[in-house]
């Protein structure tokens, strides 16, 4: 595997631009994520530097005094890594890491590091690894040769071939070796998915950090790793649940997020077959997040991606244990009420009230409304498993009218 760039005990700033298409709020809602993918990955913010602009600059993504300002910051404060919150062209990278005489990541550099940290079976690495491999041959300009000592000798090197031809060779040939093994691990994977008989598949989907893993933990009675960071969850875990005698099989998959690198998607499509191939999405949501609608649409889009939109779906808004409309006060004649002031109750009455029974809001934690939860899905597998089973029916009968 490539080498991690972890930023464990180092000293991080932040750099984000606010745009017209991305304003103040999101830019600091931006950079509030990228606080905690930072800490996820093991660095500490220090400072965040953001600039007004109409777009990047093509040559070092921020202003020449804007630059010159954060330069100073990290000589003065001997700051190890800068973290830009978009995606850096490779001569965006080049510039900005001579300037600044520091490590330069972007995010999805970040994320890739993120999960390379996170891979533990060697499907989930081989993953990262062919990821990391896409972002990286674009990028090795200027690089010194390192990757060659895993293929050197007599022989090797072409006549007239340059060092950084050399590179791009050894990276290609090490795509191509990668997506040979992540093929055929694939085909075991889909034996083993047929191998699984019949059973009605439902597939935990979702942003980042939203609870699937808790929520997992507690209808099926197991043990799967969950963790307050994100991505907590790289590997699908299935797990057989039964609910009152129905068996069906869940899936806990990879996080989504906002701005996910191209390379992941690309990599993880494989992974995400399991969501592809299920017959129920249980899209779980924050409700908790100020930005919650955004997670939502950022999910949307990735399902779009794989092919698995138009699947039926639950939304369960989770964590309302943890909900807390901001407060407001009615005396002020200025201020006006928004979406954040809203409670739970008049949340259901806005776009929500179009999905109807579709939406459930619980708290996986608490387990707050969790039996209500069971029986909502148990009627949805029910649905599918007497379409599959119609000889079934007197099995598994519906006779619960609370739900």
């Amino acid at each position: 595997m490539l080498e991690k760039k972890n930023l464990s005990s180092e000293k991080a700033v932040l750099v984000g631009i606010v745009t017209k298409a991305q304003n103040e709020t999101q830019s600091k809602e931006y950079l509030d994520e990228l606080e905690f993918l930072t800490h996820t990955a093991g660095g500490v913010v220090v400072k965040r530097f953001t600039q007004k602009m109409e777009i990047p600059n093509a040559k070092t993504f921020i202003g020449s005094g804007k630059m010159q300002q954060l330069q100073e910051y990290v000589k003065e404060f001997n700051i190890g890594t800068a973290i830009f919150d978009d995606e850096l062209s490779a001569a965006q990278e080049r510039n900005i890491s001579k300037i600044l005489n520091c490590k330069v990541l972007d995010r999805t550099n970040l994320i890739l590091d993120i999960f390379a940290q996170r891979a533990k079976t060697s499907y989930a690495r081989t993953q990262v690894e062919l990821a990391q491999c896409q972002y990286l041959l674009p990028r090795l300009k200027g690089m010194w040769t390192h990757l060659e000592r895993q293929k050197g000798g007599i022989g090797m090197r072409g006549p007239g071939e340059t060092e950084i031809e050399t590179d791009r060779r050894i990276v290609r040939e090490k795509i191509a070796l990668l997506n040979s093994k992540i093929k055929k691990i694939d085909k075991q994977m889909s034996v083993q998915r047929g191998n699984r008989g019949a059973l009605v598949r439902v597939a935990l989907v979702g942003y980042t950090n939203v609870g699937k893993s808790t929520l997992m933990n507690v209808i099926s009675k197991s043990n799967v790793f969950a963790e307050n960071k994100l991505f907590a969850t790289l590997d699908t875990t299935v797990r057989k649940v039964v609910v009152k005698n129905l068996p069906f099989l869940m899936s806990d998959t990879v996080g989504f997020i906002r701005k996910l690198p191209t390379q992941l998607v690309e990599s993880f499509k494989s992974t995400l077959d399991e969501v592809r191939e299920s017959d129920l999405l249980l899209h779980v949501v924050d409700i908790s997040h100020p930005s919650f609608e955004e997670h939502i649409n950022s999910v949307n889009k990735i399902l779009e991606e794989i092919k698995a939109f138009n699947k039926p779906t639950l939304m369960i808004f989770n964590k309302i244990d943890n909900y807390i409309p901001e407060p407001f006060d009615e005396t002020d004649l200025i201020a006006f009420r928004t979406e954040a002031h809203y409670s739970i109750d008049e949340w259901k009455e806005t776009w929500m009230s179009k999905i109807g029974d579709q939406s459930l809001f619980i708290s996986a934690l608490t387990k707050e409304n969790l039996e209500h939860f069971r029986k909502r899905v148990y009627r949805e597998v029910r649905k599918i498993h007497i379409q599959r089973f119609p000889y079934n029916n007197f099995l598994y009968p519906d006779n619960d009218t609370s739900i």
